[in-house]
């Protein structure tokens, strides 16, 4: 059982062999979206009311966790109890706010819930105090390799950069178009004109997936302005699309793409340079985005992401807390 929070990476996690009960409300809406409609989901990622999870409660092996509030709605809703008498996971995508060196994670003060971080870099900066700590990095179902660069532009995919603003970048967009023109995508960026104007950037608003990696794919470079998430999943599906990419040297972002796969620098005029070295070579650009491919399969391919999951699950499942240590891909509890 787990909720539809985030859209890729739940489309990863229900390609899996388990099958996924998504709660479903009448009115939809946050603690109750079922399946999505932009994305293709197999059969097995199936919606269930809160009466048909209490009906099927002893069936289910395990909840998935994102948000705190899932654990008071799980127990309600198949009088199970998260991390007592039903295994329970915590997923955590984002990174601290806050005053971070010192952010406690919500499920610090238990050690009967463990926080299952999507990078390395969330597991550093979070204080999940007794909580048993895991990694399992991103997975991305490949999109293939579309890359055309035949548009002298680059590509930005981001999700409500109005309200997050300077944690996605916003406010460096007009100085990037200065050196190259932008396509903006992504939910709520049909409202980037509020916060940001300048003829070299058009809004292309938000697409469904399939569609969305096409558009990427036609633009010479990918552009990553974020300076505080996890790790964007637009930045990998963007190298797995064979896209040169480049990007603020934040967070995960800093140690996931390769030097041959972009220009990562916390200096402006390095990434201004190298959007401009993209679009006005588009062989050096080419063989970039090759290996931005191979490095994201390689490191995020969803078959890795999939057996990471089945190990944890079944250790879960089967209440052998101590089984993560076999697995050297996994992280010890924090200190």
């Amino acid at each position: 059982m787990h909720w539809h929070v985030h859209g890729s990476w739940t489309t990863a996690f229900v390609q899996g062999r388990h099958t996924c009960l998504l709660p479903v409300l009448p009115e939809r809406g946050p603690w109750g979206g079922g399946r999505p409609a932009a994305w293709d989901w197999p059969a097995r990622a199936e919606e269930a009311t809160p009466e048909q999870l209490r009906e099927r409660a002893e069936t289910i092996d395990a909840v998935v966790l994102q948000r705190p509030e899932e654990i008071e709605l799980t127990e309600r809703w198949t009088g199970r109890r998260p991390g007592v008498d039903l295994p329970a996971v915590f997923v955590e995508h984002n990174t601290p706010k806050g005053d971070v060196p010192t952010s406690r994670h919500p499920m610090a003060d238990r050690d009967d819930i463990p926080v299952v971080h999507v990078t390395h870099f969330n597991a550093l900066m979070w204080d999940t105090g007794r909580a048993p700590v895991h990694v399992v990095e991103h997975g991305v179902v490949d999109p293939g390799e579309r890359y055309t660069g035949e548009l002298d532009r680059a590509v930005v995919v981001v999700n409500e950069p109005v309200r997050r603003h300077r944690v996605t970048g916003t406010d460096l967009l007009a100085g990037f178009a200065d050196t190259v023109g932008l396509d903006v995508y992504g939910i709520g960026s049909e409202r980037l004109g509020e916060a940001v104007r300048h003829p070299g950037i058009a809004i292309g608003g938000d697409l469904p997936q399939d569609r969305l990696h096409t558009e990427m794919a036609r633009r010479s470079v990918y552009l990553h302005p974020v300076r505080w998430t996890s790790l964007g999943l637009s930045l990998i599906e963007a190298m797995m699309l064979g896209m040169p990419v480049v990007a603020l040297a934040t967070t995960e972002a800093a140690v996931d793409v390769p030097a041959a796969a972009g220009v990562v620098a916390t200096d402006l005029r390095v990434l201004h340079e190298g959007l401009r070295t993209y679009r006005d070579d588009p062989e050096l650009a080419r063989a970039a985005g090759a290996t931005a491919r191979a490095s994201a399969l390689a490191r995020h391919g969803v078959d890795r992401f999939l057996s990471d999951w089945d190990l944890l699950l079944d250790e879960l499942i089967e209440g052998d807390a101590t089984a993560r240590a076999r697995d050297p891909r996994r992280l010890t509890p924090a200190v």
